[in-house]
């Protein structure tokens, strides 16, 4: 985990950037106190390839049909 203060990250900001995409923890501190954490920002979300599970998934043929069991709760 790496703590600086502003004027160390000003100096040191490449490195810094470098060690939170390498998954450290860099966090900043004005008078003693934490006020920034960096972290790397992750990858663009995938894109839902539409289609892509047709044939994966199957549907009974009784899907619809009454369950006998629960045939006091329909009234």
């Amino acid at each position: 985990m790496h703590r600086v203060s502003i004027d160390q990250a000003k100096s040191t900001l490449p490195d810094l950037i470098e060690a939170a995409v390498g998954g450290d923890d860099v966090l900043i501190a004005k008078d003693d106190k934490h006020i920034v954490r960096l972290v790397p920002v992750s990858g663009t979300k995938p894109v839902p390839q539409f289609g892509s599970a047709k044939g994966l998934i199957i549907m009974a043929e009784d899907f619809d049909a009454p369950i006998k069991d629960f045939d006091e709760y329909a009234e």
